[in-house]
């Protein structure tokens, strides 16, 4: 029976179903030369198979599918295409994301003008039928299952693709190396192990290798330095181990050497320094040792460099500043010792610079200024001595600067005031010392300035009011004297503040116009009088209030039961007397600390006080009286 016309004109281009998030596109494309009467015959068996498919689901296929309702939110299985045999000028075959069941038929194998095939992200069981081996003109496969030996046979074949499809599993077989004309293989994020077969060298057409997110195990076979034509290698995280080998050097038009998260040891081979081409080498979270190439001067299209957590130690190679394509430079969580080269000052294009938990011993170069595009420098968790260079601070895109814990001394220079992008400012741990400058006031970006744990002294300037987006301050640990500054109050992003171990008297009533503040820690000064209530009007105060260590005197205030979200409260080591009733209101309390008082009375009947221990109470006598504990 004769279909219309207007069904078998659209059927040798395309079928196109669109059912809700997924879509099946049947895609037929006859050569010109077929005849009309196979065409013809080809489509019949197209239809049939719609028909049918439409029919296991009481469902009938409507006229060009005009009524077809993409909103549909059954999602009805469909069986794999019968009768593929019919099909001899069948050239693309693509039914992915419809949820196509059964297996693979055998005689697909018989498509033999087939080029394309995508039934990938699909609900197919079962393996990749051998006879697709017969497929001499396959050009592109894209599909589920075991990756069978026959596919050494598809000498055709440019594309093999089962990204993401976690059906596929097994090794790579051997005999893909005899897919010579191979240019992308990618079964990324699949269940593949094993390990890579030394076969793959002999894909001298291989451009993309995409086998991240795996299983597969073993060594880099030294064969691929063969694959001449390789653009990028994406090998990371699976479980691939032993020593890279040199003849990855041999990859001339080598762009992208991503190796991150996995298991491989040794050296670094200075060969790679060879690969000109490069612009991404990623040897992250691996086990590797030796030191950092001198021949990776010679990459000056290299523009990421990423060798974090490694065993790598040695000093950072002056010649890196040949480089000068670099971007990224990341050698953070290794063991580099020595100096920061001051040669690097010529990265120009450099914007992110991480060499956190090293040896790194010396000063900051003073050329770090020349890095014009540097936006982020973390520094941290070395031995780096010496100033800090005011010349860093004219860094007009800088946005993170990070020292913790190293053994930096001297001041920090005015010329603070000019690096106005600044966003966070980590100086937590070392040895300056003088006072803050006042031109810390131009950091109007500022959100997270932590200068804790140095030896500061002098008074907290009123500028610091300035710096309007701050939501963490953090100055303890230093030898701060004065007053909390009035301009305090202006800080309404304020989230955080610790102000630890200043010689500060005067209460910080100002604080309660920072409406956003979730943590205030004032223990370890010398606040007298009683506990001032504006500190109660902070609602947002959730995770803790600590006036541990002071002089503070006077009862708890009633008001104290409106920070109903407080998460821990530190009232140890004050002159506070009266009782605790009112804490009873604190429902969220999950630590609560008051020794070392003078309060009296009962302790409130709830849980959190019935679970103190005695270190929390200690500093006063108790004797349990009924069902609670009596303090006098």
């Amino acid at each position: 029976m004769p279909m219309p016309r207007q069904f078998l004109n659209a059927a040798p281009d395309f079928f196109h179903l669109h059912h809700r998030y997924y879509f099946l596109l049947f895609f037929l494309t006859i050569l010109s030369r077929t005849p009309l009467l196979a065409a013809d015959t080809e489509v019949l068996v197209l239809f049939s198979w719609l028909r049918s498919s439409f029919s296991s689901s009481s469902s009938s296929p409507p006229s060009a599918f005009s009524t077809w309702n993409p909103q549909d939110s059954d999602r009805l299985p469909i069986p794999f295409p019968s009768n593929l045999s019919s099909l001899k000028f069948l050239e693309k075959l693509t039914i992915s994301g419809a949820n196509l069941t059964g297996t693979i038929p055998v005689d697909i194998g018989d498509c033999v003008s087939l080029k394309t095939i995508d039934v990938s992200f699909n609900s197919l069981v079962g393996n990749i039928p051998g006879s697709i081996g017969k497929l001499k003109n396959l050009e592109e496969l894209t599909l589920s299952g075991n990756i069978p030996a026959e596919i050494g046979l598809l000498a055709a074949l440019e594309t093999l693709r089962a990204g993401g499809n976690q059906d596929i599993d097994g090794e790579i077989p051997d005999e893909i190396g005899n897919c010579q004309n191979l240019q992308v293989l990618g079964l990324a994020d699949t269940k593949i192990s094993g390990s890579l077969p030394s076969s793959l060298g002999r894909l001298k057409n291989l451009q993309v290798l995409s086998l991240y997110t795996t299983m597969l195990s073993g060594e880099i076979p030294a064969e691929i330095g063969n694959c001449s034509e390789l653009v990028d290698v994406y090998l990371y995280e699976n479980s691939l181990s032993g020593a890279l080998p040199r003849e990855l050097g041999m990859l001339q038009k080598l762009q992208k050497l991503l190796l991150w998260q996995n298991s491989f040891v040794g050296s670094i081979p200075e060969e790679i320094g060879n690969c000109k081409s490069l612009v991404v080498l990623d040897f992250s979270l691996n086990f590797l040792s030796g030191s950092i190439p001198e021949s990776f001067g010679n990459l000056t299209n290299l523009q990421e460099l990423m060798l974090s957590s490694n065993n790598i130690s040695g000093s950072i190679p002056a010649v890196l500043s040949n480089a000068t394509s670099l971007i990224q430079f990341q050698i953070d969580s290794n063991q580099i010792s020595g100096s920061i080269p001051p040669e690097l000052g010529s990265l120009a294009q450099l914007q992110v610079f991480f060499a956190w938990d090293n040896k790194l011993e010396g000063s900051i170069p003073a050329t770090f200024s020349g890095c014009k595009s540097l936006q982020a420098l973390d520094l941290s968790r070395n031995s780096l001595t010496g100033s800090l260079p005011p010349s860093i601070f004219q860094l007009r895109n800088l946005t993170k600067l990070l020292l913790i814990f190293n053994d930096i001394s001297g001041f920090i220079p005015p010329e603070i005031g000019n690096c106005k992008s600044l966003i966070r400012l980590r100086l937590v741990g070392n040895k300056i010392n003088g006072q803050i400058p006042r031109e810390i006031g131009f950091l109007t970006n500022l959100s997270f300035l932590d200068l804790s744990e140095n030896h500061l002294s002098g008074v907290v300037p009123d500028e610091i009011g300035n710096c309007g987006e701050l939501q963490m301050l953090n100055l303890a640990g230093n030898s701060l004297t004065g007053n909390i500054p009035s301009s305090l109050s202006s800080l309404s992003k304020l989230e955080a503040f610790s102000w630890q171990q200043f010689l500060l008297r005067a209460n910080p009533s100002t604080l309660g116009r920072c409406s956003r503040l979730q943590l205030l820690d004032l223990s370890w000064n010398q606040l007298f009088g009683s506990i001032p209530v504006q500190i109660f009007e902070i609602e947002a105060l959730e995770i803790a209030l600590n006036l541990s260590w002071n002089a503070l005197t006077g009862e708890i205030p009633p008001q104290i039961v409106a920070l109903n979200k407080l998460s821990v409260l530190d009232l140890s080591h004050n002159k506070l007397g009266g009782d605790l009733m009112s804490l009873s209101g604190l429902v969220n309390l999950v630590s609560l600390n008051v020794s070392y008082n003078n309060f009296t009375g009962y302790l409130p009947d709830n849980k959190l006080f019935r679970q103190l221990s005695a270190t929390e109470l200690a500093g006063t006598r108790g004797y349990v009286l009924g069902d609670m504990t009596h303090v006098s």
